[in-house]
């Protein structure tokens, strides 16, 4: 056989008309399909190593075959797992993954989602949402299925797949609080984003928990998620109060702004101020010290917010609302009892 296998190869090769071999090979009707004879077309399909194009499914459903991802910051590594873990899930079911970079704002993302729509996307999964957000219209007039991740929107049903910021941003506290730590500060990520006012709400909850002062005057908000912000957040939060022995960051990136601020006045990551991280992502075991982070199963993210899009396109039973994905705390060398306690 010369080429790329087709469906007729597999027909003639199963001895059953075209037609037939179509619907054994369609998940949507492989069960009109005689068991025996299916049977058969599959093995054919199997020796010849047949796989079905997917531009010719699309026509047959009327689809594209294709998904659209579209995410604040490509340069942002806790991306990586997220994208790889919806792939993972959408090309064993035939799609393609566009992804989108909105690294320049609001508008700017609505305008990579206005033009995946143009291109006729099967579905979005998008990581860009603020609390108050226009896209999930602009996506929804069109008709388009959505799955949020990493953030949420204040209203709305739109599903949702995020970590448990509530239970990470505990996680942080409590192990800070058990190392001796009671001058503790966070540097807080934005707050017109879920994951900016989740985590800074969860942070005052954790310390108020612990009988520890949590007012304004110990967080510092960051511009954005980025380790220059969180540099400048962190300078002056340790301006306000040069004894403060521990900082909460609500990003690895902001906590690498940590260990910069730290490091210009002289002081140690950790054996001075201890720094927590948020997102766990690849490489923090390598930096100087290792950073203590909290772990967010994000190529998992990626999995379930593809899956729950398929379900969607194809109109079965999905998990309607946010589902939580439970954090995990790493530690590592950032962390440290303060030197009043050793």
């Amino acid at each position: 056989m010369n080429g790329r296998p087709t469906l007729k190869d597999v027909a003639r090769e199963a001895g059953v008309h075209v037609s037939t071999a179509s619907r054994a090979l369609n998940p949507a009707t492989s069960s009109v399909v005689n068991p025996e004879t299916l049977k058969r077309v599959v093995e054919a399909a199997e020796r010849l190593g047949y796989r079905p194009h997917p531009l010719a499914r699309g026509l047959r459903t009327n689809q594209t075959m294709s998904i659209g991802m579209v995410i604040p910051d490509v340069e942002n590594p806790l991306f990586g797992p997220i994208v790889a873990g919806a792939e993972s899930v959408l090309v064993e079911d035939g799609y393609s993954l566009l992804i989108g970079n909105a690294d320049r704002g609001v508008e700017h993302a609505e305008a990579v989602i206005e033009d995946m729509i143009e291109r006729h996307v099967d579905g979005l999964i998008l990581a860009t949402a603020t609390r108050d957000d226009g896209q999930m219209a602009m996506a929804g007039s069109q008709g388009v299925p959505i799955v949020l991740i990493n953030r949420t929107v204040d209203k709305g049903d739109v599903p949702a797949i995020v970590g448990d910021d509530h239970a990470g941003i505990a996680l942080a506290v409590d192990h800070l609080v058990s190392l001796g730590h009671r001058r503790i500060g966070h540097v807080a990520g934005p707050s017109w984003v879920s994951t900016g006012i989740g985590r800074r709400d969860a942070f005052v909850a954790a310390m108020e928990r612990h009988g520890l002062d949590a007012g304004p005057d110990v967080i510092e908000e960051a511009e954005w998620y980025q380790v220059e912000p969180g540099a400048n957040a962190s300078a002056a939060l340790l301006d306000r109060h040069p004894d403060m022995t521990a900082i909460v960051a609500a990003n690895d990136l902001l906590a690498l702004g940590c260990y910069r601020t730290i490091r210009s006045l002289g002081k140690e990551v950790g054996p001075d101020i201890s720094v927590t991280g948020y997102n766990d992502i690849p490489l923090l075991d390598l930096m100087q010290p290792p950073m203590t982070a909290v772990r967010v199963p994000h190529r998992q993210m990626g999995a379930e917010a593809a899956s729950t899009l398929l379900a969607m396109i194809a109109g079965t039973e999905y998990h309607k609302g946010t589902k939580l994905l439970t954090p995990t705390l790493v530690v590592r060398g950032s962390t440290a009892p303060p030197r009043s306690a050793v």
